[in-house]
């Protein structure tokens, strides 16, 4: 799922206006089908671009892997500007290509800069984002925007969002979400040919995901990105109800219908997310999608957190995922997103469940691939 905001900013009002740009958001579609299409803006519009991105990425950091970024530093070169957060898969897969392409382009010209602007509380925390950046292999700078400011400057909607600038420091390209790697590749070697007046020919880049930034199966990808915590929470399972921010047990329903989810046992359920108040607390959800994964948090004194998932009532076997074994085990360790199933055959409806072992660990969001 595509995880969208509405930002405004100089982007967003002057694109919008001049062409009347749709932005895909990956949600409710009748049929259950997600539509995987990022949504382009046309270089020819795109160059009208009134505003100033290199002069937009300047100002509030912090920066990892770099000391900030100037317009002055920037001019001449040919800028991919990646808005992206760690626990978010849609920005989890389109990584593998951009650690390709800053490498393969480097020596003619290409920058990559990552904006981290974040979606949960806990990603605006510099040592989590720092430590993440390393365990993911993002080594081109990365601008911190846990205030949104660089966001709202380009009027970015959502994650992953591309933002392609070219040696004269203009927008010739937008792209929300992922996919379509080849095109925005192309694009890349046009604007490094138009800097250096000169061809590129290198070979583009093939399907390279593997494990958790795997490519996903959007013909077969037909459940939400669902949330927990009561401010973006839905598709609870009737009766249940949530209790804002203050302790409950729950029962979990007799049976969940599709894309539809339910809670068991004692839990806190926040703005952001669910705690497990006790250990068995559980959760339930009937989906359908090859991969299964959520976002989950540690518990407040940095113990682990261990839990068991089941695929319709059994422990997964080979249709477990990174973070789980075959048996259903993991451990929840750190405040990131964890591949609870794949399936390793068909896909087809399957009843998930969570049960963690210990109390203090959050759930935070359902998404899928």
């Amino acid at each position: 799922m595509l995880r969208k905001r509405r930002g405004l900013g100089f982007a967003a009002i002057a694109v919008t206006a001049a062409i009347g740009a749709v932005v895909y958001c990956f949600g409710d579609i009748p049929g259950g089908r997600l539509n995987p299409t990022p949504s382009p803006i046309p270089s020819a519009a795109a160059a009208e671009y009134p505003g100033q991105p290199l002069v937009a990425l300047a100002g509030n950091g912090p920066w990892l892997n770099t000391t900030e970024r100037t317009p002055q530093a920037l001019r001449g070169k040919v800028v991919l500007v990646n808005f992206w957060t760690y626990s978010c898969i849609n920005s989890l897969r389109p990584l593998p290509y951009i650690r390709d392409w800053a490498a393969k382009y480097k020596d003619d010209g290409l920058i990559v800069i990552g904006v981290h602007t974040p979606e949960f509380a806990f990603e605006k925390d510099g040592d989590k984002v720092r430590r993440a950046v390393a365990e993911l292999g993002v080594t081109w700078p990365v601008k911190l925007d846990s205030d949104h400011a660089t966001w709202r400057l380009f009027g970015n909607d959502g994650w992953p969002g591309f933002y392609f600038i070219d040696a004269k420091g203009q927008v010739r390209h937008h792209r929300l979400g992922e996919g379509d790697y080849a095109a925005s590749e192309r694009l890349l070697q046009q604007l490094l040919a138009e800097a250096k007046a000169a061809p590129i020919n290198e070979k583009l880049t093939g399907d390279i995901g593997k494990g958790i930034e795997a490519a996903p199966d959007w013909d077969q990808l037909r459940s939400p990105e669902t949330y927990v915590g009561y401010r973006q929470a839905d598709r609870l399972a009737a009766p249940q109800r949530l209790k804002r921010d203050a302790p409950l047990t729950y029962s979990l329903p007799s049976s969940v219908p599709a894309n539809q989810w339910g809670l068991g046992g004692a839990w806190t359920v926040g703005a952001e997310s669910a705690r497990a108040d006790a250990a068995s607390a559980k959760i339930r959800y009937r989906f359908e999608a090859r991969d299964l994964h959520m976002v989950l948090g540690a518990r407040g004194d940095g113990t682990p957190a261990r839990f068991r998932v089941t695929l319709d009532g059994l422990p997964p076997g080979t249709d477990h995922g990174v973070d789980t074994d075959a048996n259903g085990m993991g451990t929840v360790t750190k405040d990131r997103l964890y591949q609870l199933v794949r399936q390793s055959a068909a896909v087809r409806a399957r009843t998930f469940e969570i049960e963690f072992l210990d109390p203090g660990a959050r759930a935070y969001v359902f998404t899928f691939g």
